[in-house]
């Protein structure tokens, strides 16, 4: 639920303080007022930085160590079968190429 709410908080957050610096320095520009709408909005922006750093994104694709060592064995059963070897690795090496983003 915190992954919607933070960025809408801290835009709206972005846009009061525009409004509020606007109006501070409408009123006679008090550098207290002022001071505290800044620090609001550089608050606002660290945290939807930490926000975007700390987001959950998609894991990355690891080797699986035991898959190739299946894939190999199969390999091995071809070649074993009759199929020419190095016709077969530059086949698995292409789909393995063509599955990457």
């Amino acid at each position: 639920m915190a992954r919607r709410w933070i960025p809408r908080v801290c835009g709206a957050v972005f846009a009061a303080g525009v409004a509020g610096l606007i109006v501070a320095s409408i009123n006679g520009n008090n550098a207290g007022i002022v001071l505290t709408i800044g620090l609001a909005i550089a608050f606002a922006a660290i945290a939807l930085l930490s926000h975007s750093a700390t987001k959950h994104r998609e894991p990355i694709d690891a080797f699986d160590d035991a898959a190739m060592e299946r894939l190999e064995q199969r390999i091995q059963a071809l070649v074993s079968a009759g199929a020419p070897e190095g016709q077969l690795r530059d086949l698995v090496r292409d789909v393995l190429r063509a599955k990457q983003p």
